[in-house]
């Protein structure tokens, strides 16, 4: 019984240090991009403009609030009666309450700029929601492939020291030239530099993931970059659909809205006050009632350019739209284009370029064993080999970048 117990204890409490190791296994792609927007500040400025926009919703169709009025009608200022309340029979003391009325086509249309407003707010976080995801996945891709070079250039520097590590036996054996050491220190230097230069990146690449994911920054990158392809038909049909063509269409209901409420503004507004009056105790109180009316009698020079104005504003959001439209159709065919080339680079570079640029490394290197080669040839025929695997894995990272960038355009 105790052995079981014992047992049961031992399971759990190394179910309990496993799970924060499972945990935090590694940081992928897609958890940064879930961290991003659980954490974005920009994200959060956005849903508290949405939150604003709804919150106020309410109140733009409804009545003004209404006024209270407190006043003294008929007081005399000379003769026997003069600052009196209650001696002379005309002399009220008022208090009444009056309430403006805008016509309904004003208060329809500002009902529906209300609502338009809430809906570019709402296609407004779509658009911050794809670009934090974007920016995300941008700054893991980051980490991953200054990772990957520094990774090709640490194999370098160690194929690096095994070379030097032979060449005191040759050069003691007469095989090499003393001059030779000189040379692959040399290139152990140059090697160092531009490891330097990589582990530069990979900090600066982590503290580009930091601003997006925090503290899981510092973890292990957890899968593989992005490589499926995309179907350029597909983007192009999708392009009427682009986050950032959505807010035009509440930009132009809210435009359309304030063309409604100017056009309302000929119609005119109206009022009414009910007012009660007290007199003096020898005299009877009285009820007022009172209606006002706006007369729009000049349209032409107050109404109707603003009429001219707000309509205006429509067919510039609807130009801009245009543009806009026609901008991202351009910037998706120069990225497809680009995609495409590049991934015609990067097939011929990883079927040719790098085999042949090892064959290369290798026969120099055999020829250098042999002693029908310097050393010089071998170093260059590595250089140019690494040369050709960072090539490939820069390839790679814009492949990757703008495959991020085609596949964040449309929310899903």
């Amino acid at each position: 019984m105790v052995d079981s117990r014992f047992r049961i204890h031992a399971g759990l409490a190394l179910a309990a240090l496993c799970v924060p190791v499972l945990a935090s296994a590694g940081l992928s792609l897609e958890q940064a991009g879930r961290l991003a927007r659980e954490q974005a500040p920009s994200l959060a400025a956005q849903q508290h403009a949405l939150a604003g926009a709804q919150a106020v919703q309410p109140a733009a169709a409804t009545l003004p609030d209404p006024r209270l009025t407190l006043g003294v009608d008929n007081l005399p200022v000379s003769g026997a009666d003069r600052f009196s309340l209650t001696r002379d029979f005309m002399t009220m003391q008022r208090i009444g309450v009056m309430q403006e009325v805008p016509n309904r086509a004003k208060r329809e249309a500002r009902g529906a700029g209300a609502q338009a407003r809430v809906e570019r707010e709402q296609a407004m976080l779509v658009v911050a929601r794809l670009a934090v995801q974007r920016e995300a996945a941008l700054a893991w891709l980051g980490v991953y492939f200054a990772e990957r070079r520094t990774a090709q250039l640490g194999e370098l520097e160690r194929e690096n020291r095994v070379l030097q590590d032979t060449l005191d036996a040759r050069i003691a054996s007469g095989k090499a030239m003393p001059a030779e050491h000189t040379m692959a220190r040399q290139e152990a230097l140059a090697l160092a530099d531009r490891r330097d230069d990589a582990v530069r990146d990979v900090a600066k690449a982590r503290a580009a993931l930091r601003r997006w994911v925090g503290a899981r920054a510092v973890e292990a990158l957890e899968g593989d970059a992005p490589g499926s392809a995309l179907q350029a038909e597909s983007v192009r049909a999708g392009l009427h659909r682009h986050a950032e063509i959505a807010p035009f269409a509440a930009m132009q209901a809210m435009a359309r809205a304030d063309v409604g409420e100017a056009s309302a503004e000929a119609r005119g507004d109206w009022a009414w006050e009910v007012a009660y009056s007290r007199r003096g105790a020898q005299y009877g109180d009285m009820i007022s009632l009172q209606f006002s009316f706006d007369l729009p009698w000049q349209k032409g020079r107050r109404q109707q350019p603003q009429v001219v104005a707000r309509q205006k504003e429509v067919l510039r959001i609807e130009a801009e739209r245009e543009e806009t439209l026609r901008r991202h159709g351009e910037e998706i065919e120069a990225q497809l284009a680009e995609l495409q080339a590049l991934t015609a680079q990067r097939d011929r570079l990883q079927g040719s370029g790098q085999p042949l640029a090892n064959e290369r490394v290798a026969l120099a290197l055999a020829s250098y064993q042999a002693g029908r080669g310097d050393l010089a040839g071998v170093l260059t025929a590595r250089r140019e080999a690494i040369e050709t695997r960072l090539r490939l894995i820069e390839l790679d990272a814009q492949r990757a970048a703008l495959h991020v960038r085609l596949t964040t355009l449309i929310a899903e």
